[in-house]
């Protein structure tokens, strides 16, 4: 095998990959932008009581979360090195997960 065919089985070309992940991550914040901004439409539009505010912000504290996972991510898709970006940590995936589903729990309790 000649060096230069080794040079190229050696490196990785992710392609459009890490482009269509970014997207995703974009896509998905988008989404729960929309549940919070909802959320907090509902809040306030049935009339503010105590327990409908302090939902509403933990909507907004859980979507803060979420975005800020997102960003990290994000940021790392758009790396430039020859390997590709890092793979996503168990612990961000976790924390992206539970964002998630704890902000659709917090909307529904504000539609209920």
């Amino acid at each position: 095998m000649t060096a230069p065919d080794r040079d190229h089985r050696d490196t990785r070309d992710p392609g459009l990959q890490p482009e269509r992940t970014r997207l995703a991550w974009r896509r998905t914040t988008l989404a729960g932008t929309v549940v919070a901004v909802l959320a907090a439409r509902t809040a306030l539009q049935s009339g503010p009581t105590a327990a409908r505010v302090l939902t509403c912000a933990l909507c907004a504290a859980l979507w803060l979360g979420f975005l800020t996972v997102a960003h990290h991510r994000i940021r790392a898709l758009t790396t430039t090195e020859r390997s590709g970006p890092a793979a996503l940590t168990p612990k961000h995936a976790t924390a992206a997960a539970l964002y998630t589903v704890a902000l659709a729990v917090c909307a529904a309790a504000l539609v209920l």
